[in-house]
């Protein structure tokens, strides 16, 4: 008995022991923590600001002025109308290397206004909503910068650090134009996060993605007194996306094509003489996403020779799929480790079964586990981001924190209740804690700046980054 009671103390000891080196962690990492903590309520009121404000791409003036504000409050000092976009800009504090920069969203999607409440509620019919809460993402970007910044100005870190307050990512993929502006050609790190219903220190990638607008031009004429005399269109439109869809049995399985139909016609006794579609393509790699998109632009042609009309075929823009990094994302995991899951209350559980019942999912609560560091897969299948042009250009570290609860559908009303609550607001403060303390060590750390850069050079190869945007200015005057 005696031996297996010293056996018990040697485990405990053991345990205290490893318990007591997992929380040990520098005074800059416990100060960007207390820093975060400190601004909690003026970071919850910058996001259910920009949540309720909920502009759509190009469009998001009050959102940005709100992060400028707090970052001019704040010290940094800010470029505003990079890239020729109104709402983009770049708030910075520091000088010389190293250039650490983290990336922050802040647009809304079309149509999903909801109110903080886990039924489906608008809060202003047919409005935008932040259904990718991206109301969070900018906010939590922000806070992370901040702390850094504070240290910086202490003299406690060496170097620069740079937010990029980056719009349009929902519909025009903003970052694509601000990297051809080389605002991130001196950069030597960039942190990135997402809302997400798991927190994870994230190293999947994305989906490659192309979007390309298709126009027929045909001839009206009555529809019923002498349609011989038009030429419609809407047939061309039609006989195009029934070749989109006939298409689909013989692509690969990692492909995914979606489109808008934009304009049809205007009435049912005019043959139609225009139509539009916005069309989509993706794929896990560039390269398998070209040959799609070529083929899928050659069928408009086939479309417009059978309808006997005219076609333009316009470029919108692209982006890559994301450059994955291992090595930062190694250290993340560290760091969330560190901090360990967000807990919630009783009340916020109750939300969150209710989202998952209102949604047809299972009634599960919401959870934020740490899980070991994923295995990178060669096909992850997702969405798409233009973090991933990023991360061609620049080694990026990327971070998902729990803001919704499992099975939520993203780019719905539901994930708009959450970041308008405080299971999102948790998820925001959690995120600027993970995403400031990790940049604290590519601060302080030449050898995991130097991995970093070495595991990104390796990834990217031979490859010569191109972006996929049209040549002029960017499509701030958008109508659909």
């Amino acid at each position: 008995m005696r031996k297996y009671l010293l056996l018990f103390l040697a485990i405990a000891l053991a345990t205290i022991t490893f318990g007591q080196q997992k929380t040990k962690i520098g005074k800059n990492k416990k100060a960007v923590i207390e820093s975060i903590d400190g601004k909690y309520g003026q970071l919850t009121n910058l996001s259910d600001k920009i949540w309720a404000y909920a502009e759509q791409a190009f469009r998001e003036k009050k959102s940005a002025e709100a992060l400028i504000e707090f970052a001019e409050k704040n010290g940094f000092k800010v470029k505003k109308g990079v890239a020729e976009i109104p709402t983009a800009f770049v708030a910075e504090y520091g000088s010389g290397k190293p250039v650490i920069g983290i990336l922050g969203e802040f647009d809304a999607l079309p149509g999903l206004s909801q109110k903080a409440v886990p039924t489906k509620d608008p809060l202003n019919v047919g409005e935008p909503g932040h259904g990718c809460g991206h109301n969070l993402f900018g906010t939590a970007s922000l806070g992370a910068a901040t702390a850094i910044k504070e240290l910086i100005e202490k003299g406690e870190l060496k170097g620069t650090v740079r937010f990029y307050g980056t719009p349009a990512e929902e519909k025009f993929f903003g970052k694509l134009w601000m990297i051809r502006a080389g605002l991130f050609e001196d950069v030597d790190i960039v942190m990135d996060w997402h809302p997400s219903a798991v927190t994870v220190a994230d190293v999947q990638s994305s989906l490659a993605l192309v979007d390309f607008k298709v126009e027929f031009y045909g001839q009206a004429a009555h529809a019923s007194a002498d349609p011989w005399n038009g030429r419609s269109a809407s047939d061309a439109l039609e006989l195009y996306t029934d070749g989109i869809n006939m298409y689909r049995e013989h692509i690969k399985p990692t492909v995914r094509i979606h489109y808008h139909i934009q304009n049809a016609g205007e009435v049912v006794n005019v043959v139609p003489d225009y139509s539009r579609i916005w069309v989509r393509v993706r794929d896990t790699k560039r390269s398998g996403m070209e040959v799609v998109w070529k083929q899928v632009e050659r069928m408009a042609e086939g479309a417009a020779i059978m309808a006997n009309v005219d076609y333009k075929i316009s470029l919108i823009s692209g982006v890559h799929e994301v450059l994955v990094n291992r090595t930062g994302g190694a250290r993340l995991q560290q760091n969330l480790e560190y901090l360990g899951p967000i807990s919630y209350t009783a009340e916020e559980q109750v939300f969150a079964k209710k989202i998952q019942e209102a949604t047809g999912k299972p009634q599960i609560g919401i959870e934020s586990i740490i899980n070991p560091l994923e295995e990178t897969l060669e096909h992850p299948m997702g969405g798409s981001t233009d973090v991933g042009d990023v991360s061609f250009v620049v080694p990026t570290i990327r971070l998902g924190a729990t803001t919704a609860p499992k099975g939520t559908p993203w780019h719905s009303w539901a994930v708009v209740a959450c970041g308008g609550m405080s299971i999102g607001h948790k998820g925001m403060g959690y995120a600027a804690k993970a995403l400031a303390m990790t940049m604290v060590d590519l601060f302080e750390d030449a050898d995991l700046r130097q991995k970093v850069k070495a595991e990104f050079k390796e990834r990217k190869g031979d490859y010569k980054y191109k972006g996929i945007v049209p040549d002029g200015p960017p499509p701030i005057d958008w109508s659909n």
